[in-house]
């Protein structure tokens, strides 16, 4: 069977011009300022590619959208595999979506060591709310990046911002050692647990659960509401173990049922309570700029560390000092010393 062609004049001229956009830093800026999410789309893969060419169009684009101003709220969402963040984000996001907010959802992906690869499933898992036209869902993948947390999520915030959507929501892939980096990116954080997990008294460490604004237990529902009524007991009486947060906010224990949409109300009346005291106080932007700051040196770091392996004398040298330190040749600490030192000089 042959494949079939499209010869319309008129749809490949249309073709011929959205390709065009996305190589103009400051049309594709442009469109998705006007709400264009395929616009948006493309904005958000060029500030996540690795390529070197794409530094300076990418950095275009961010920053005509830091101009936007956006009284937006970004809330960081994570919880074991299996809490169920999925249902919990798509129903959330069908509520505020119903009552007219627009939403964008940037979902985060693990990417495997072995193969490189992402499944990227979460528009999969989310297929009402990906069909909502107030709502735009965007997956990424990991990486290599500490704590799950896509390289370029920061940049692609602010994308969805100046496009327009005042709400973003940040799911992360899990709770681990380094999944705290998302709580550097985020205005509220938000910790999902489930009731006889068998993880309840992990409320009483100190580490993700001390960094949460709320915990919320879900699947409270069925033969499983008096457990999450019990665990919900819990971590209230061990969040009263933690020192008060700066911004004087109360961390708050509540109970939902996502798959049921039930207490999905009472945790945004919550969120918005928080917004507004924590603005009210000065804590809000206050966080906001220690973000930005943060923001600069992991920029920095990423920025050096990625010259520093894209250069040709490095990739010249690295497999012959990786060599002599397996061999035990020579120190990691010395071979990384000179491996810099080569990296200054061609520099």
């Amino acid at each position: 069977m042959k494949p079939i062609k499209n010869t319309d004049s008129t749809h490949i001229s249309d073709i011929r011009k959205k390709r065009k956009v996305a190589l103009d830093p400051k049309t594709l800026a442009d469109a998705l300022q006007q709400g264009d999410k395929t616009a948006l789309g493309r904005a958000i893969t060029l500030v996540e590619s690795n390529h070197q060419k794409h530094y300076g169009q990418a950095n275009a684009i961010i920053k005509q959208c830091l101009k936007h101003k956006n009284k937006s709220i970004r809330i960081g969402i994570t919880g074991v595999p299996g809490v169920g963040k999925s249902t919990f984000i798509e129903t959330l996001g069908r509520s505020l979506t119903s009552a007219g907010h627009k939403i964008a959802v940037l979902t985060v992906d693990p990417t495997s060591t072995q193969s490189r690869g992402s499944i990227l499933g979460d528009k999969t898992r989310m297929e009402t709310l990906a069909k909502d036209s107030n709502a735009f869902i965007r997956p990424s993948p990991s990486g290599l990046s500490l704590g799950g947390v896509a390289r370029k999520t920061r940049e692609s915030i602010v994308l969805c911002e100046a496009a327009g959507y005042p709400i973003i929501l940040v799911e992360t892939v899990g709770v681990g050692q380094n999944e705290t980096t998302v709580h550097g990116m985020v205005d509220f954080f938000l910790l999902l647990k489930l009731a006889g997990a068998g993880d309840e008294l992990q409320g009483i460490k100190r580490g993700i659960v001390e960094m949460a604004d709320a915990i919320v237990i879900n699947k409270a529902d069925g033969d499983n509401r008096q457990k999450a009524e019990a665990a919900k007991a819990e971590f209230k009486n061990a969040l009263q173990l933690y020192p008060p947060k700066e911004n004087g906010w109360i961390p708050k224990v509540l109970s939902c049922s996502a798959l049921k949409n039930e207490g999905i109300t009472e945790i945004w009346t919550m969120i918005e309570q928080y917004v507004k005291d924590t603005r009210k106080s000065g804590a809000f932007e206050e966080k906001r700029k220690q973000q930005n700051e943060k923001w600069l040196y992991e920029a920095i770091e990423e920025r050096l560390k990625s010259d520093f392996f894209q250069t040709g004398e490095i990739n010249k040298n690295l497999k012959k000092y990786t060599e002599m330190v397996t061999a035990k040749e020579i120190s990691p600490f010395q071979a990384a010393e000179e491996l810099i030192s080569i990296f200054k000089t061609s520099s």
